[in-house]
């Protein structure tokens, strides 16, 4: 009888493309995943991986187990989370997160996770929404909660929220009388996320449309952001929502512009072939603690 641990084990190593990335993934040794590949091998009596100097190419048989063993794992956990326990599921979420909703309600997040599932370890990534799509698609990451702009087929999507973008700055900084025109503002440095991202994209393209030079200053940390605003280095281009103390404070304000800026919409995506029941949980809990954050019941 196939055994589902080699199955994981195979379907892994297919995924990642060797034996020494599955056995990182699986926390276990590449000597490890190589006796259960050799295993799998003996019961089904074909070869799954052909040796070529120091890579392993799966046979066409390997392609066709793929269908099967994916499928028999997607049963293990769908029925694991019918029937068992909640509170004996085990096992690590890898969850990416841009640092938006890390400002905002990721903390609620995971206090509701940690109550639904406590055997489960969660894992935290707060890295820029490019980055978190990569990680997804290289299965470093289970499931990201990302620019919804970022996401494709390849992925199961799971709208969350939106949040819109607004200049902020200083109360120190200058600024000519309100409603500024993109012309008044390019006397100041923009700072905004890096210039990876759509935002960075989308403000910079504002600024040449109307033919102005303007100089940006792309930021892959929220709150390196937040703090060279609030030292008046330039105007920022951020979601009020990150800002609420800052602007309750008065160390930042709003400052109302001619141009309307795009919204962040956000969502939780995962691998279409992942068959970790957890993360649509997550995927769904999600939604619900974004609302809760949007009405504020957090």
């Amino acid at each position: 009888m196939l055994d589902l641990k080699s199955l994981e084990t195979f379907v892994w190593t297919m995924r990642l493309g060797g034996f020494r990335r599955a056995a990182e993934r699986l926390n276990t040794t590449q000597p490890a995943v190589s006796a259960r590949i050799a295993q799998l091998e003996e019961e089904l009596g074909v070869a799954l991986f052909e040796r070529q100097g120091r890579r392993a190419a799966p046979t066409p048989q390997a392609t066709i187990l793929l269908g099967f063993a994916e499928r028999m794992l997607a049963l293990r956990t769908e029925l694991v989370s019918a029937v068992a326990d909640r509170s004996a599921i085990r096992g690590t979420i890898r969850l990416g997160v841009a640092e938006t909703v890390v400002h905002t309600w990721l903390t609620p997040l995971i206090e509701s996770l940690n109550d639904i599932y406590p055997a489960i370890a969660l894992e935290v990534e707060v890295d820029t929404s490019p980055n978190l799509r990569e990680a997804l698609l290289r299965h470093d990451l289970d499931i990201a909660f990302m620019l919804a702009s970022y996401t494709d087929v390849r992925f199961k999507v799971v709208p969350l929220c939106s949040y819109p973008l607004a200049w902020i700055a200083s109360p120190k900084l200058d600024l000519p009388p309100e409603p500024v025109s993109l012309e008044g503002l390019v006397g100041w440095p923009i700072i905004t996320f890096s210039r990876t991202t759509q935002p960075y994209g989308v403000i910079r393209e504002m600024f040449l449309t109307q033919g102005l030079a303007v100089r940006m200053f792309g930021n892959s940390s929220l709150a390196s952001v937040v703090r060279m605003a609030i030292d008046g280095v330039g105007v920022s281009a951020i979601p009020t929502a990150v800002v609420g103390r800052e602007l309750s404070a008065g160390s930042l304000r709003v400052v109302e512009g001619n141009d309307p800026l795009p919204s962040l919409t956000f969502a939780a995506a995962y691998p279409a072939t992942q068959e970790n029941h957890i993360a649509s949980v997550v995927a769904q809990l999600a939604v619900t603690t974004a609302a809760a954050y949007e009405n504020g019941t957090n």
